[in-house]
């Protein structure tokens, strides 16, 4: 089965669809992809058959299933449009959101700008080139995405993901039943009452240290100004989010990245983003305060030459040590 190859009973099947016309060549995978925290996220699912994944909107949870509409071809990047099915009581306001999601409100007409393209390295322009078919997602979902965020704060990702999928699987629910295909194991998140329940001995028992969990449990007492931010501006959201102790600069970054689509916004304090790219503008690692001054140039836009980067395939060479992962679970 293909992507493309949807059989028609699951739309029919389906409580609310829609199709989204994106204006030019469109990937799922590589606009949605950095929303998943990593491979094992028990709230998304990459299938032949489309991306599904689960949340919790202001009127329930919801299973949403994307795909390539058909005609529309399919592998990774396509012509035409994009298919949305969705299940549960939060199914009229999932769709509501499904174009932001795709990226609908990102536009990167002055980052192609002939004068402004020429600018860029050769590493930005060919992986630019190379991947057109880019959107910077907007979730407009900031719980779903600070919580994990928080769970990333100075840990190894591998933590980090652990943790996540252990609280998950515990206090996380089923996700709206969506038929015979849809994927098994799908889950929702969380809501901010659920996190705020959940004892100190189950963050112990998924590696989560108190600081973060404390942080977590400060953030989501807030919870519905939290979500009021996905109305502001991106810049000043991620100022209004480090009022609250323990979120700092590179987690108000993460955040604003997936919830506002932010092309500029950059994680400064990342244990790896600095020196990498340095050493892919310039062959030589740098602290964030020279990737700021490498990115200076392109500023509005700097999100997306870390992200052409990163697709670029520029892998940096490792010297050194690593972050040792630790693992304190069972003490």
């Amino acid at each position: 089965m293909t992507i493309a190859d949807v059989p028609a009973r699951l739309a029919a099947a389906a409580d609310a669809s829609l199709r989204w016309h994106p204006d030019g060549p469109y990937s799922l995978q590589q606009t949605l992809g950095t929303l998943l925290r990593g491979t094992g996220d028990p709230s998304f699912s990459f299938r032949p058959d489309g991306l599904w994944t689960a949340f919790t909107t202001p009127d329930g949870p919801v299973t949403l299933r994307l795909s390539a509409a058909a005609g529309s071809g399919a592998g990774g990047a396509f012509e035409g449009a994009v298919d949305a099915q969705a299940w549960g009581p939060g199914s009229a306001a999932g769709l509501a959101g499904v174009p932001r999601l795709l990226g609908a409100g990102d536009d990167w007409t002055a980052f192609d700008e002939p004068a402004f393209h020429a600018t860029l390295p050769r590493m930005v322009r060919d992986a630019r080139r190379r991947n057109p078919a880019v959107r910077l997602p907007s979730t407009g979902r900031v719980v779903d995405c600070l919580v994990p965020t928080i769970l990333e704060q100075k840990v190894t990702v591998i933590e980090a993901r652990r943790g996540y999928r252990y609280l998950m699987y515990r206090f996380g629910s089923p996700a709206p039943a969506a038929g015979l295909s849809a994927p098994e194991g799908l889950r929702v998140q969380p809501t901010p009452e659920q996190w705020l329940r959940i004892p100190s001995w189950e963050w112990h028992q998924a590696g989560v240290g108190p600081q973060r969990s404390a942080t977590v449990m400060r953030a989501l007492r807030s919870a519905v100004a939290l979500e009021r931010l996905a109305a502001l501006p991106a810049l000043e959201a991620a100022e209004k989010l480090q009022v609250i102790p323990g979120i700092g600069i590179w987690t108000a970054a993460e955040v604003v990245q997936r919830t506002h689509g932010c092309p500029d916004s950059i994680a400064v304090g990342d244990y790896h983003l600095a020196a990498y790219v340095g050493a892919a503008l310039t062959g030589r690692r740098t602290d964030d305060a020279g990737m700021l001054a490498l990115l200076e140039p392109w500023k509005g836009h700097r999100q997306r030459v870390v992200r052409m980067i990163g697709l670029s395939g520029f892998r940096k060479p490792t010297f050194g040590p690593r972050m040792t992962i630790q693992d304190h679970r069972r003490h």
